[in-house]
């Protein structure tokens, strides 16, 4: 028998199952749908109780205890969430509002897969109508109360507007607050006096729109005058005087408290009371002339009063006067003071005292100043005028007047700009005074050019003129410059000889003129020539350059503090033959050249010699080569006339070869061949 309990194999079935359940692939499982429903219905009144049921459904391969994920949305917005193993959820609007409206989903999650249930529009009728609250229904005129306007049972935010209607029976919208949830709270203000009504309503804001509210209760509002408007009086009565003393008094009639009373003048505080009345007495001056307002204020309510007052002047401010307005250092001035009484009756001349004072220092007490103009006396100078009135004494003090003498010009003084003068050349004068106030008149006078003048207004300006060429030196100490910077005073003079020391001129050198030394004509073979190069005048130091016709480089060139120079040609040969000239040039940039020189070159004396007696050997030779040839014609035997020929022959070939030896050794010496032929020629005869 199998000694094993019959109950073991059940348990062995089922452990071997979740070995292979274990061993095996995933479990597997897939949303079939997700629906969503709106119960009583897609359309309800306001205050329904209305249901979103979601329902999925999954098929699976016995997954226990299966979990769903559910999220429902209104408009993209989730509004509910859960979790839980039941295929379905209910999501109650208990109750429904209209800020509840729109367009609801349910998407459902099971572990890793989603799914979106079709969209189901809800949409709830009916607004709540609004309830509107007054914490005052009698205020006086421009007297802030409270309003509130409340739709307590609505959700969302919500624009409330509060309206007013007038006896004529029209209406309009007198505040709009912020947009709150479900109630406003603000202030109101009216300034008719009267009786109206006042309503609320409120708009919300859909998605799909917006929608008003009914209005809401009417609010009889009666609004009261508040009559608080003050009272002003001015004394003394005009014409009012500086100097006077004025007293405005500011009342208000009503027994209302906290009353506060103002008097102000350009937006300026004068007083202010705590009272329905107040006293503000002061001395006038000209600048309390104006508007005087007198406020009464109680709460947010304000009543005015205004009244303009012109206090005149007794005397007019203090003016000082300078002479002469063109002052220059050195001249006489007087400073006075002067003031014009306007009110006679009141005041006189004798009764004003004057003072003048410099840098706010007093320099005297009298009303004029008279002083010299140095630079010590430049400043800021103003003077006072003390005045004894019927009521008081007051100080009245002039504008600042600022004194600063003018520097006269200095002689002005001349120069060439840039300090050199080329003869011949246009150039620039510069005129300059070194001391003087702007503006300056600068006038120049010359030779060969009319009269000029230049005003230079800012610092640094400089009066160039320009002049044309001159072509002597004592032309430059012609020109004369004039500078004045006073209609008043004479204009000085800049003389120009001041130039000839301070002006470095430049005189262009002359046509240069090149002599040959010896200048006996044509320079024999082997002596030495002197080229000389003179000019007339220019300005050292000058430059001599030779060259020769032939040559494209210059022979030579000097520089020379003199008006002339010399280039030396050692041992003269034939190829030195030709045409010479010199350049000559200076600091004024010109260049002159002279005419060329022909210059020829003779053959040696020695050569000559040399020449001549080859000349005689070569012909003492043909007449020996004719005399043996006709000596031999007499032989008759030819043999011997041969031999007798031939020794000839060898004799003048041996006389043709040194022939020639010496006539190359001539030619190294000599040009060319027809001028040694000529020469020989010439020694024959």
């Amino acid at each position: 028998m199998d000694p094993r309990p019959p109950k073991l194999l059940p348990v062995l079935l089922a452990v071997f199952l979740s070995l292979w359940l274990c061993a095996g692939g995933q479990p597997s499982y897939t949303i079939n749908s997700v629906g969503l429903t709106l119960l009583p219905g897609s359309t309800v009144q306001s205050g329904t109780l209305v249901t979103l049921r979601c329902q999925v459904s999954v098929s699976h391969d016995n997954l226990p205890n299966l979990t769903h994920t559910f999220l429902l949305t209104q408009n993209d917005i989730p509004v509910h969430t859960s979790t839980t193993t039941e295929d379905s959820v209910l999501y109650e609007l208990n109750p429904a509002r209209v800020a509840d409206s729109g367009s609801y989903e349910c998407r459902v999650t099971v572990k890793d897969k989603s799914r979106t249930s079709y969209g189901q529009k809800l949409n709830v009728t009916g607004l709540q109508t609004p309830i509107l609250y007054l914490n005052k229904t009698t205020p006086y005129e421009s007297e802030e109360f409270t309003a509130t306007c409340s739709a307590p049972e609505e959700k969302g935010r919500l624009y409330f507007r509060f309206y007013q209607r007038l006896r004529d029976g029209q209406s309009r919208i007198i505040k709009q607050p912020a947009p709150s949830w479900n109630s406003s709270e603000t202030t109101l203000m009216l300034r008719a006096v009267g009786d109206s009504i006042l309503y609320c309503d409120y708009e919300i804001n859909l998605v799909s729109g917006s929608r008003r509210s009914n209005r809401s209760n009417e609010v009889q509002v009666i609004v009261r005058g508040l009559y608080i408007s003050p009272t002003m009086n001015v004394l003394p009565n005009p014409p009012l005087y500086e100097g006077d003393i004025l007293e405005v008094v500011c009342s208000v009639k009503n027994d209302l408290r906290n009353i506060e009373v103002f008097l102000t003048k350009d937006k300026r505080i004068l007083k202010k009371a705590p009272l329905s009345s107040l006293s503000h007495r002061f001395t006038a001056q000209v600048e309390d002339s104006g508007e005087l307002t007198c406020k009464a204020e109680w709460g947010s309510v304000q009543k005015e009063t205004y009244q303009s007052i012109t206090v005149k002047e007794l005397f007019s401010k203090p003016t000082l006067t300078l002479e002469p307005i063109n002052l220059f250092e050195g001249d006489r001035f007087q400073l006075t003071c002067s003031v014009t009484i306007y009110a006679p009756e009141r005041m006189d001349n004798e009764s004003i005292k004057y003072s003048i004072y410099k840098n706010n220092v007093k320099l005297t007490n009298e009303a004029t100043f008279i002083s010299m103009a140095h630079p010590e006396k430049n400043g800021n100078y103003s003077c006072k005028a003390q005045a004894t009135s019927l009521s008081r004494s007051f100080v009245k003090e002039s504008q600042k007047l600022v004194v600063k003498a003018k520097v006269p010009v200095s002689i002005p003084v001349l120069s060439v700009l840039g300090g050199t003068l080329v003869l011949g050349k246009p150039f620039k004068l510069l005129c300059l005074s070194e001391r003087g106030t702007l503006p300056v008149e600068y006038t120049l006078n010359g030779p060969h050019r009319r009269s000029e003048t230049k005003k230079v207004s800012r610092p640094g300006g400089q009066a160039i003129f320009d002049c044309p060429a001159i072509f002597k030196h004592s032309d430059l100490s012609s020109y004369i410059c004039h500078a004045k910077n006073s209609q008043e005073k004479s204009a000085l003079a800049g003389l120009g000889q001041q130039l000839l020391r301070t002006t470095n001129i430049i005189e262009p050198v002359s046509d240069p003129l090149l002599a040959v030394l010896p200048n006996t004509g044509d320079v024999s073979e082997g002596q030495d020539l002197t080229l000389s190069c003179y000019v007339q005048w220019g300005t050292p130091p000058i430059t001599f350059t030779w060259y020769h016709t032939k040559r494209e480089n210059p022979l030579d060139f000097k520089i020379s503090n003199h008006l002339e120079a010399s280039h030396r040609i050692k041992n003269v040969r034939g190829e030195d033959r030709g045409g010479y000239y010199c350049e000559t040039s200076n600091s004024a940039n010109q260049t002159r050249q002279s005419q060329t020189v022909i210059i020829g070159v003779k053959m040696a004396g020695w050569k000559k010699g040399l020449i001549g007696v080859f000349c005689l050997l070569l012909l003492l030779a043909l007449i020996l080569i004719f005399i043996f040839r006709k000596h031999l014609l007499h032989f008759k035997r030819k043999r011997t006339a041969e031999l007798s020929v031939k020794s000839a022959g060898t004799k003048m070939e041996r006389l043709s070869l040194t022939l020639a030896e010496v006539n190359e050794a001539a030619n190294g010496e000599i040009s060319d061949t027809d001028t040694n032929s000529d020469d020989c020629g010439k020694i024959f005869i």
